[in-house]
């Protein structure tokens, strides 16, 4: 039996009009799925996964990424959610209670 992978932006529920919930990001790290809960680096602004007990700025989840990245060779580009948008908790990865209130305070609603 197989098991398929989230798909690019299935997670997402609703987001704001146009592209206003989106943003290019480049990722560091990797592999990640589709609605990997990310953090951003403070140092360089680059993201990565969301890391609880880090001290660089990851600690505070930032974006859920709309679909699969591995920067794990070298840094890529990729788009995610940074704003304005309510996600599926279930389908998202990576993420902890602290997670769902750190993007609720920048208007990314867990459902």
């Amino acid at each position: 039996m197989a098991t398929e992978a989230t798909r690019a932006g299935e997670f997402l529920v609703s987001e704001a009009n146009g592209s206003r919930s989106r943003e290019s990001i480049t990722v560091t790290g990797g592999p990640y799925p589709a609605g990997q809960v990310l953090g951003k680096i403070t140092a360089s602004g680059k993201y990565t996964a969301y890391a609880a007990g880090a001290s660089d700025g990851t600690e505070t989840a930032a974006a859920v990424l709309w679909s699969a990245a591995d920067g794990s060779d070298a840094d890529v580009s990729a788009a995610a959610i940074v704003r304005d948008a309510e996600v599926s908790e279930a389908l998202l990865t990576g993420e902890d209670a602290d997670a769902i209130t750190d993007l609720a305070a920048v208007g990314i609603i867990a459902r």
